[in-house]
């Protein structure tokens, strides 16, 4: 039903900005709330922020809080996710994924493949 791209993932210095986007198909898209969640090697899948269809409401993780933002652009069916004072520990892979305003990964029903974020000190 709906299918979603991540981009905008790379290797950035300790401090600097990065802009993900994740590029969704499907004329349901608004209807989804849309969440980013991020992996790293050898740790559990978690929660980074989320935002309903229609961007009322928005969470993010306490560890990502005042420098995350999450947004969307449903006319574009586009979701964003700009990152700014980043940290090496901000490490991972960066997947979208789309289904019920939630912070877990079981509430989101689709997947994109993620995309790479590496963040150097």
């Amino acid at each position: 039903q709906v299918q979603l791209v991540e981009s905008g993932g790379g290797l950035v210095q300790a401090g600097g900005s990065l802009r993900l986007s994740c590029a969704a198909s499907g004329r349901t898209f608004s209807r989804y709330s849309t969440g980013w969640f991020r992996q790293a090697p050898g740790k559990e899948r978690e929660f980074v922020a989320c935002i309903t269809g229609s961007s009322v409401s928005t969470l993010h993780a306490d560890s990502v809080k005042g420098r995350f933002t999450i947004s969307r652009d449903n006319a574009k069916n586009t979701v964003y996710l700009q990152m700014n004072s980043l940290k090496p520990e901000d490490t991972a892979v960066y997947y979208c994924a789309a289904g019920r305003y939630t912070t877990v990964v079981s509430g989101y029903d689709y997947w994109g493949q993620g995309t790479q974020v590496t963040v150097s000190s």
